[in-house]
């Protein structure tokens, strides 16, 4: 029997949760709970508790117990809130949120030697990398676009994309996880390939643990990455994207999940590490120099380069501007203590909120006076490229290709346009190379600072994260006079290879984001552009019919992460006009 809210009241369910977790770990007080419910970028809403679990049983009760008394669940890991999956959206839903954040479920166990690791809900990517590190491998993903803290389980059940160019998307088809029965019970599947218990309290201990052997570990025709997407994204004459969210060859139980699925580990591949790889830096003035020179790249070779970063030069100033402190943070404290500051930065920000008298956005304020007096951290060569160039590429290859680019690069025909642009590059030292991509990586979180800075001085923020067809020559966007007069600052940055960009739009003020996202997404369907490309719909897209009836099979009872994929915005961006 369902225990329904007239049978388990509010402070019952709330005292059999502290038995559970412990009192500490069932946040109630809206001080408490906001740096959980309220995203880095978007999202926020009441919850009725944030449940902290220790052990993946623990994880399994609460979750149990939610389902017996018919309260709609939040999973979340690192809290990134780029779109708001992972954080309520707004305060109208149909029953009490309670919201899991799993960030103390963290644990990894390495197998054959670190070819293939168990990832549990709070490993992040940055723990993983150090990890495989001392076996001479890499993860799926290294330093984040987007975000630093993120988790493996939270790119696998969003299909996040990423800056390596031979991986592909997060994705598996080995994992153990909780899925709700049309019936209202939670039920265990292990397809993990770890012989474990039928009762789940014994399977979930031992998989914790690690007291499983050698013999009990199946190695299957299961994949544990995409190894299909070398072949995919060099075929650059497909009129469809190379990856996007709503890509359907990419849904595999939790692989594309997007939290409606209750994970509780997952089994992915690592790579072998890449030993003095090469960096060039190469710029500019012409769109089809560019696009030339990444079919090139894509076709030409027997291996296809590790990364190829792009970043527009207006992006590049902001990110000099508003970004500084961060790549100097990265440089000098490492990514190890990012993860650490930014929750402290978020706690602060809460409760310097509640001071009317202290300016908006305080921390961020601090922080780019801080940046003002540190030394500049773009190495002199880019800085002349930003004066010459318009257009930037980062481009990071093996030993073995880096002196197949170079004889390109070098080549006379590849340093112009039809005789009419000219385009220039270097190659990096270890550390140019290294600033290159954490200023690439600062351009993403270039635009929120300097909203944040300028408060009502600036106007809202549209940020797309979109998927060119692989085919689409015409690759950079070239905005109606009628809405660029809207526009204060456009940023582009984004995976040039894969053909994912990022897009940020600083509005001038008074300018509706919603209303332009919403004549931005027509001039990207009329492109044949898809969205989001690597982030969670969250509440900012809108899902198509095939991925919500996917939800549907996934979760019945739409008690987890119900509303995923119907956009906030496109709900009342009409009202708003009216």
């Amino acid at each position: 029997m369902r225990l329904t809210e007239p049978t388990l009241h509010a402070d019952r369910l709330l005292v059999l949760l502290r038995q559970i977790v412990g009192t500490p770990h069932v946040l109630v007080a809206p001080h408490a709970t906001a740096p959980y419910s309220k995203g880095y970028r978007f999202g926020s809403g009441k919850v009725r508790a944030v449940i902290r679990p220790r052990t993946l049983v623990e994880f399994w009760r609460v979750a149990e117990l939610c389902v017996a008394a018919d309260q709609i669940m939040i999973v979340q890991a690192a809290n990134t809130g780029l779109t708001g999956g992972s954080t309520p959206d707004g305060n109208n839903y149909d029953r009490p949120v309670i919201l899991i954040n799993t960030r103390r479920l963290r644990g990894m166990h390495l197998l054959g030697g670190g070819k293939q690791v168990i990832c549990l809900p709070g490993t992040t990517l940055h723990k993983l990398e150090t990890s495989l590190a001392r076996h001479g491998r890499e993860p799926h993903s290294v330093i984040g676009s987007s975000c630093i803290g993120a988790s493996v389980l939270g790119g696998i059940s969003n299909n996040s994309g990423g800056a390596l160019v031979q991986r592909g998307p997060a994705y598996t088809e080995m994992a153990l996880f909780g899925r709700v029965t049309a019936e209202g019970r939670l039920e265990l599947v292990n397809r993990l390939g770890i012989k474990l218990d039928d009762d789940p309290i014994k399977a979930l201990t031992r998989l914790e643990s690690g007291a499983f052997t050698a013999d009990e570990i199946e190695w299957t025709s299961a994949k544990g990455h995409d190894n299909r997407y070398v072949d995919h994204v060099r075929d650059v004459e497909a009129d469809t994207p190379a990856r996007y969210n709503q890509d359907k060859s990419r849904w595999f139980d939790a692989s594309g999940c997007a939290g409606k699925l209750i994970v509780f580990a997952v089994r992915v591949d690592s790579f072998p590490a890449e030993k003095n790889s090469q960096v060039f830096y190469i710029g500019t003035n012409s769109t089809a120099a560019l696009e030339s020179l990444r079919r090139h790249l894509l076709t030409a070779y027997d291996e296809v380069p590790i990364a190829g970063e792009y970043m527009h030069r207006d992006a590049f100033r902001i990110a000099e501007a508003y970004g500084r402190d961060t790549v100097a943070l990265i440089r000098y404290a490492g990514t190890r203590a990012i993860p650490r500051l930014f929750a402290a930065k978020a706690w602060l920000d809460d409760f310097f909120s509640g001071m009317s008298f202290l300016p908006e956005n305080l921390t961020d304020r601090l922080m780019q006076k801080i940046g003002r007096f540190l030394p500049n951290q773009i190495p002199e060569k880019m800085r002349v490229f930003e004066q010459r160039f318009e257009h930037h590429l980062m481009l990071r290859v093996s030993a073995t290709l880096a002196p197949k680019i170079r004889a390109h690069l070098e080549n006379p025909a590849t340093r112009s346009d039809g005789g009419q642009e000219e385009t220039g590059w270097f190659a990096c030292t270890e550390d140019e190379g290294k600033r290159a991509f954490l200023h690439r990586f600062a351009a993403a979180g270039a635009a929120l600072r300097y909203r944040s800075v300028l408060g009502r001085k600036a106007g809202d923020i549209v940020a797309l994260d979109i998927a060119l067809r692989r085919n689409d020559t015409q690759w950079f966007e070239k905005l109606p006079e009628a809405l660029e007069a809207r526009i204060e600052h456009k940023l582009y940055y984004g995976h040039f290879l894969c053909h994912v960009m990022h897009q940020d739009y600083v509005l001038k003020p008074g300018e509706s984001a919603e209303a332009v996202e919403h004549e931005m997404l027509k001039l990207l369907d009329a492109r044949g552009a898809r969205y989001p490309a690597e982030h969670n719909l969250g509440h900012l897209y809108e899902a198509g019919n095939e991925i919500l009836a996917h939800y549907r099979d996934l979760d019945p009872c739409n008690c987890l992460n119900p509303g995923i994929g119907r956009s906030t915005r496109k709900r009342d961006w009409k009202a708003e006009l009216i």
